[in-house]
């Protein structure tokens, strides 16, 4: 796949999808003015690009007619975000929840735009029948809910927020440290059922202990100056070399972190490099009396095998914030009949069990919403796809008013002989 960008002196400008005939079905616009959102200065080039452009008086871009533009916003994507969105004049239509596969294929086949977070399934099968659709935004950090390589076969952009939530999971994190050391929560439900019972056995401070972190990107760098501060020893283990933040230190080998750390917390993807990360081979070089903490991906851990080492005393307590099977929405759903081991996971002593909120604090989910609404902005305005996961990237300045007479075209095309021509046949229509 390739973007090509040229300034032309045609009157009208519209991205064309190069791997279909049928154009978006939205009017165009020849004389923008209202403005827009610059791009986040998170390159340098960018931002001395923009900054320059600015004193020569910017013209933004706008191909569309944006009271056209539809969007669909599903499980209750935050207010922020609606507000920039609507702004726009774009028309905004929010839903509280996820949508099962079959009403989905319905709802998404005249929106432009659509905005999910971790439950929506953006399958194949989903994306096949969205004939408008230009781009996808994922107000989270996951975006393994959506075929993206299927949305970038077919001119669809996607974009997600990869730091956003990052402080919220690491003060989580800490959090459950110190609740596990402590059995927290078993003598909290104790005392909710009437028991007093005031025990010092198996209870630590988490001051000179040692925390491992398995994947020391933003969550798992930010982890590491919060454990510090608590007074603990910190090593990390992470497929590339990378420089530690205070005094933590990379380990070479996943087997030397198990063998070194206390606490042990994962912070990496699901990819199939790390389905079932942590099974029995793993738990068995974990130290005896240590603890295991899972905010990442619900398919890290293999859960069965978690079940069988906290029976055995081999681990004494662990905390979960994600499963390899979620409700698609909040009430009674984590039964056995979701996940066959979910009654003998619940039954365990010292064990946290949290339902994906990890990122789920007002600062974290506001800072999501403007960050992936303002990406979407600037992507259907300008065509700017700064920060997206599936396609190269093009930000360049803005137009200025001297160019008077020029529009830009982005055109999304396979990169083979000839269909740059095409793209311009299509775009002087």
């Amino acid at each position: 796949m390739a973007i090509e960008d040229a300034t032309s002196g045609i009157d009208i400008a519209s991205p064309t999808n190069g791997l279909s005939s049928q154009r978006p079905s939205i009017s165009l616009s020849k004389s923008p003015s209202a403005t827009y959102p610059r791009s986040p200065a998170s390159k340098d080039a960018s931002r001395w690009q923009r900054g320059n452009t600015a004193a020569s008086a910017a013209k933004p871009l706008k191909p569309f007619a944006t009271e056209d533009i539809k969007i669909l916003l599903l499980e209750n994507v935050n207010q922020t975000g609606r507000d920039i969105l609507a702004a726009q004049g774009y028309q905004v239509d929010v839903l509280k929840t996820s949508l099962p596969e079959d009403e989905l294929v319905k709802r998404i086949r005249d929106v432009h735009v659509i905005g999910i977070r971790s439950k929506t399934q953006l399958t194949a099968r989903v994306l096949r029948e969205a004939k408008n659709l230009i781009v996808i935004g994922c107000f989270c950090i996951g975006t393994n809910q959506v075929d993206t390589q299927y949305a970038a076969n077919h001119g669809i952009a996607v974009f997600n927020s990869p730091f956003s939530n990052s402080r919220s999971v690491a003060e989580l994190v800490i959090a459950e440290v110190i609740a596990l050391a402590r059995q927290l929560g078993d003598r909290s439900n104790e005392l909710h059922k009437g028991t007093w019972n005031k025990v010092s056995s198996g209870c630590w401070e988490i001051r000179g202990k040692t925390l491992g972190i398995i994947g020391y990107g933003h969550i798992g760098s930010q982890l590491s100056v919060l454990a510090e501060a608590m007074g603990m020893t910190v090593v990390f283990y992470d497929v590339v070399n990378l420089m530690a933040l205070g005094t933590a230190k990379q380990v070479p080998t996943l087997e030397t972190l198990l063998g070194a750390a206390d606490f042990v917390t994962c912070h990496v993807p699901e990819l199939p490099e790390t389905h079932n990360m942590i099974g029995r081979l793993q738990f068995e070089q974990m130290k005896h009396g240590s603890y295991l903490i899972n905010a990442s991906r619900g398919s890290v851990i293999d859960i069965p095998a978690l079940i069988d080492v906290m029976r055995s005393g081999k681990l004494v307590g662990a905390a979960l914030d994600v499963y390899p099977a979620e409700p698609g929405g909040n009430g009674d759903y984590f039964t056995s009949d979701l996940n066959v081991w979910a009654e003998d996971l619940r039954s365990l002593k010292n064990i946290i069990l949290t339902p994906h909120i990890g990122g789920s604090t007002e600062e974290a989910q506001s800072a999501i919403g403007i960050e992936v609404s303002e990406a979407l902005v600037r992507y259907v305005n300008e065509g700017c796809t700064l920060g997206a996961v599936n396609m190269p990237e093009v930000n360049l300045r803005s137009l200025t008013m001297e160019e008077e007479n020029h529009v830009r075209v982005i055109y999304i095309h396979h990169n083979v002989p000839g269909v740059l021509r095409k793209g311009w046949l299509l775009g002087s229509d």
